[in-house]
């Protein structure tokens, strides 16, 4: 292996070791304020990994990363619907969740990598794949189009689960063996979601350092970012069709690659606009009555 993929390997390690024992440990309260500071101090050292990439490789492979990361981490919020709606389904505390989230990332590292090298090696090795990652995309945009704020995909497999932990539970609190039952959860949860983002981030870089680099450095977040935003969620409720916007932009630039080159520049700032318009208009147009909780 080589030495930068060590050192970053050995960067991750500490991050998560530091979020598990310093500032998460068990029988400690969670803070919303502890989790939005540590939520912004790993977007910083982002922002610095960038700058870093800029000084010894280059501009464009520092706005490659930015690109993915912002591609990644919006994406990543979808998934802290879903599971918001699972752990509402299982009524989980907090340290149940923590426990959850915590193997969830450590699995999602685990699976971004293996899926990154096999994506930018089929990549290299046959053209249409390309295209098929393109179709891909635009199918998932397409589904987010059509889905209606508020209801999930998988809100029938929450519903099994909830019923298979509660049976082995034998109540509200979850057993050792039914608590591993929602960890495989997200973990299958995670890889239905990576098989749209992990081709979106190939759409703006074809190399696999910073392909993997951007998505871990998201994936560090997910879990400060799911206790930070835990409460607000459920007030985002058009940021679905930003996603699909932002998963329609990538499609198409892998699907017209050939005929049209999109800088990484400019999807940086189509990718950014899209996430604010749809974050704002998710306060100023009001959520439909039938769709509240």
């Amino acid at each position: 292996m080589h030495h930068p993929w060590l050192a970053f390997l050995v960067l991750v390690a500490v991050l998560l070791l530091v979020d598990l024992r310093l500032l998460q440990r068990p029988g400690r309260r969670i803070s919303v304020g502890m989790a939005w500071l540590w939520t912004a101090l790993l977007a910083l050292l982002a922002c610095g990994f960038s700058f870093y990439l800029a000084r010894t490789t280059g501009k464009q492979p520092a706005l490659e990363f930015l690109a993915g990361y912002l591609i990644e981490g919006s994406l990543s919020v979808d998934n802290l619907f879903v599971f918001l709606i699972l752990f509402r389904a299982l009524h989980l505390g907090a340290e149940q969740q923590r426990r959850v989230l915590l193997w969830g990332v450590i699995g999602a590292i685990v699976l971004r990598g293996v899926l990154i090298v096999a994506g930018t090696s089929l990549l290299a090795r046959f053209a249409w794949v390309q295209y098929a990652f393109g179709a891909v995309l635009a199918v998932a945009a397409i589904r987010l189009l059509l889905a209606r704020p508020g209801v999930t995909p998988v809100r029938g497999p929450v519903r099994w689960i909830r019923d298979c932990c509660l049976r082995y539970g034998g109540g509200s609190r979850l057993a050792l063996r039914s608590l591993l039952l929602v960890i495989v959860a997200v973990e299958a949860t995670d890889l239905i979601f990576a098989l749209d983002s992990i081709p979106a981030v190939l759409a703006v870089t074809r190399d696999s350092w910073i392909a993997f680099t951007s998505n871990i450095f998201a994936v560090l977040g997910l879990r400060s970012l799911y206790f930070a935003l835990s409460s607000m969620l459920d007030r985002f409720h058009l940021l679905h069709y930003g996603l699909a916007c932002i998963l329609g932009f990538v499609a198409f630039k892998m699907l017209a690659a050939r005929w049209i080159d999109v800088s990484v520049a400019i999807s940086l700032v189509v990718i950014v606009s899209i996430l604010v318009l749809f974050a704002v208009l998710s306060k100023v147009v009001p959520e439909p009555v039938a769709q509240r909780k």
